[in-house]
């Protein structure tokens, strides 16, 4: 059974959801003490936090930053202000996606199903862990970690899916508009700028591990990673 954390200070609305997600078979829990937010999510190791943005003390964005340095969990924003900046931040400070209140309840387990999966459902009975290579980098999709030369680096999941696209497609172009689709699901209000975010992390990451200067920028068309780098024997 997947564990989900409520971390809402809208005490009717978080019961309401807490409900709603036990109806269909999971476990939720909302969090009481809005200082103690990092101390829950260690406790219940959740499967996904539903996380408003408006909190006491400390807002989401900045529970969403401690939740990622020990977490690569999904994360979804729930939240009354639903412009385009409050969305990018969320997206910028690792959320995986955003729902502007008032929300459709139905909508709501839809995200978190789909999320679920998209994280976790390559875990099924029967079926074996996939991998993506591309000259001697693993790729481990559902553990979020890339592997080259005995080295291994844990990645977020976006970053994770930027990986996999660059990785199955190299060393021909990928579209900026093609990894926007992919990664956001074509949300029209996501900005260019979170790719480039994303994108100058996957080459910190890919620099940690040894590989230099693979990830190219193709000026007007996207990127692409050329694979010209070796294992070390």
């Amino acid at each position: 059974m997947f564990s989900i954390l409520i971390v809402e200070d809208d005490l009717k609305l978080a019961q309401m959801l807490q409900s709603y997600m036990e109806k269909y078979g999971y476990r939720a829990e909302a969090v009481q003490e809005f200082d103690r937010v990092m101390e829950v999510f260690q406790d219940i190791r959740p499967a996904l936090v539903l996380l408003d943005l408006n909190l006491p003390r400390y807002d989401g964005y900045y529970w969403c930053r401690q939740i990622r340095t020990v977490s690569t969990c999904p994360i979804l924003f729930i939240s009354a202000r639903d412009g385009k900046m409050e969305q990018v931040m969320a997206l910028e400070n690792g959320a995986d996606d955003y729902i502007a209140k008032p929300f459709d309840y139905e909508v709501v387990m839809a995200k978190i199903k789909s999320q679920l999966r998209r994280a976790y459902g390559s875990y099924a009975p029967g079926k074996s862990e996939r991998t993506v290579e591309c000259a001697g980098l693993v790729l481990y999709p559902e553990r979020l970690e890339l592997t080259f030369s005995g080295k291994t680096i844990d990645l977020s999941h976006k970053e994770s899916l930027l990986m996999e696209t660059l990785m199955e497609s190299s060393p021909k172009v990928v579209s900026r508009d093609w990894l926007l689709d992919k990664l956001w699901d074509g949300q029209q209000l996501v900005d260019d700028n979170t790719l480039n975010v994303n994108i100058t992390r996957i080459r910190k990451k890919l620099s940690e591990l040894g590989v230099e200067e693979a990830l190219e920028t193709v000026r007007g068309a996207g990127y692409k990673l050329r694979p010209f780098w070796r294992e070390e024997p």
